[in-house]
């Protein structure tokens, strides 16, 4: 169940998905229809049901917690995963612990927010703790976090994984030929994956490029991703040469292809799957030094530098701008590290594992599940 059905949120359900359909298990994905994950997901041989809710908290809560309470009655799953933070916050007030419930916030939202809303985030995740029967960290940083919040929950660390078949390394004569079939110039090219938000922090990328573009006269940069901070970003744009907004798009693997290096300046993230997308498809990351990204990028496969820091975010880019045959031996590098720790079909057994513990809990040491009642209709 899940707000978010675009972007990363989105593909590491999908990969979810897919392994519990090949192991025979009854899915039922729980989304609203805008973006493409319901539709694939029923592609895939999921039941999908719909689900109207907006991004943030807001007085439709209640009724968006009323619906889903509706649907899974309906459904009748044994376990409910949420992900993300709405459908943390709708689904756990439409189940209150009534089933088994797994949790996985992709990045705490009480991150993203200050003074009295973050106030309230925390009593919230605190509060939502006794109906959370598992919470899943994509990083260990994720667990500190909420267990230095105090969200005293049970918790599962599972690193995000990527598609190793679909994202590949490319040589020197793929990288151009990415580059003509994408209409972009054979030029130094970094490229920037991920929603256009704060979060992700493009603009602190584009504080950096002018840097850049001094010490590389014809590099360019390509932002690839859809968001709110669209409108924003392209002014900006408007201003700098060699910058590119490329939307939102489901052929990342061809924009990572025709990269040099891709940029990851997010202020701050879960584990993001964008570094990984980058290492699997053996490029050299530069990355800010942010936990959940520590985490990811180790020192071979490129370079973290501090959040805020466009001087050092600027310099990182240009050595491997300058410098193309060390950016291509940390691609190397990261594609092997994507391998032996990141792939999403390792991440998804162990979802599994997760689930299959919850239910041998919840049945005990004498039975089968207990029966489950009907979630009571709000009145």
């Amino acid at each position: 169940m899940s707000e978010p059905s675009t972007e990363g949120v989105a593909v590491v359900q999908y990969s979810y998905i897919r392994e519990q359909l090949r192991r025979g298990w009854r899915v039922t994905v729980i989304c609203p229809t805008h973006g493409w994950l319901g539709y694939s997901a029923r592609a895939a041989g999921a039941e999908v049901r719909w689900w109207s809710a907006t991004r943030g908290p807001g007085r439709s809560v209640l009724a968006e917690a009323a619906a889903l309470r509706r649907i899974i009655n309906e459904v009748d799953p044994d376990v409910v995963h949420l992900h993300s933070a709405k459908a943390g916050l709708a689904g756990r007030l439409a189940v209150r612990g009534r089933r088994p419930t797994v949790f996985q916030p992709h990045a705490w939202s009480f991150l993203a927010v200050e003074g009295p809303v973050r106030r309230a985030s925390l009593q919230w995740e605190r509060l939502a703790a006794r109906w959370t029967h598992r919470l899943v960290a994509v990083s260990e940083a994720e667990r500190v976090s909420g267990e230095e919040a105090g969200v005293r929950v049970p918790t599962a660390v599972l690193p995000n994984g990527v598609d190793l078949a679909r994202l590949q390394v490319q040589d020197a004569r793929q990288r151009a030929a990415a580059r003509a079939g994408l209409g972009l110039r054979d030029v130094p090219t970094a490229v920037c994956v991920g929603r256009l938000t704060r979060q992700k922090g493009q603009d602190l990328l584009l504080d950096a490029w002018p840097s850049v573009r001094e010490r590389v006269p014809d590099a360019q940069l390509v932002l690839v991703g859809a968001g709110p901070d669209r409108a924003e970003l392209e002014r900006r744009v408007a201003d700098l040469d060699g910058v590119l907004l490329a939307g939102g798009r489901t052929d990342v693997p061809l924009w990572l292809a025709a990269a040099d290096v891709a940029v990851a300046p997010s202020r701050w993230e879960g584990m993001p799957l964008a570094p990984l997308e980058a290492m699997a498809s053996g490029r050299s990351v530069v990355a800010t030094a942010i936990p959940g990204i520590e985490e990811t990028v180790p020192a071979e496969v490129g370079q973290l530098v501090p959040v805020g820091d466009t001087a050092a975010l600027a310099d990182a880019v240009v050595y491997r701008l300058q410098a193309p045959e060390e950016a291509a031996e940390e691609g190397w590098a990261g594609r092997s590290h994507v391998e032996d720790h990141h792939d999403e079909v390792t991440s998804a057994r162990r979802v599994l594992e997760v689930y299959l513990a919850v239910l041998r809990e919840r049945r005990g040491p004498r039975g089968p599940v207990a029966p489950r009642r009907p979630l009571p209709e709000a009145h």
